[in-house]
């Protein structure tokens, strides 16, 4: 099922953003015990080379969220992906613009950590072209933890 979905930069600490961003940890909490709140401040994408940004329905109403955050020159790293409604195709769109404009801002790879029990999140990245990589930075010895890396195409 296919919707209108308008995707749009916005700054993490507005009503919106915030209400979507609580609604994740709390999804996040209930799949695997953590809700994700303390490896995450919305002041890791205000800075250069960060974005964030709502996906609005045909009715306006923020039903989806992420963002990119520089982790090196080459290298942005996803956080707070979420849509309120699965299967629908608003994760994809999110992610789809964030890999557009990780490109236009110079960054040659993506990556991102989830819990290895949120299958739902794992399938999704794979099935995006997202590949398992060693666990980086602070997620190194966590089993729990399961890392994912996609490539850039060269910009235009």
């Amino acid at each position: 099922m296919s919707r209108y979905i308008t995707i749009k930069e916005e700054d993490p600490n507005t009503p919106n953003a915030i209400q979507l961003m609580d609604e994740l940890s709390d999804d996040l909490e209930s799949i695997t015990g953590n809700s994700g709140r303390n490896s995450f401040s919305a002041s890791d994408i205000c800075g250069e080379r960060a974005i964030f940004v709502i996906a609005y329905n045909e009715n306006g109403e923020a039903v989806g969220c992420g963002a990119i955050r520089p982790i090196d020159d080459n290298t942005a790293e996803v956080k707070r992906m979420y849509a309120k409604e699965k299967g629908v195709g608003i994760g994809t769109k999110v992610l789809s613009y964030l890999e557009a404009k990780a490109q236009e801002l110079g960054y040659t790879a993506l990556r991102l950590e989830t819990r290895l029990i949120n299958q739902r999140a794992v399938a999704f990245y794979v099935n995006r072209g997202y590949y398992h990589i060693p666990n980086y930075g602070k997620y190194v010895n966590r089993p729990e933890a399961v890392c994912f890396e996609k490539r850039l195409g060269k910009r235009a």
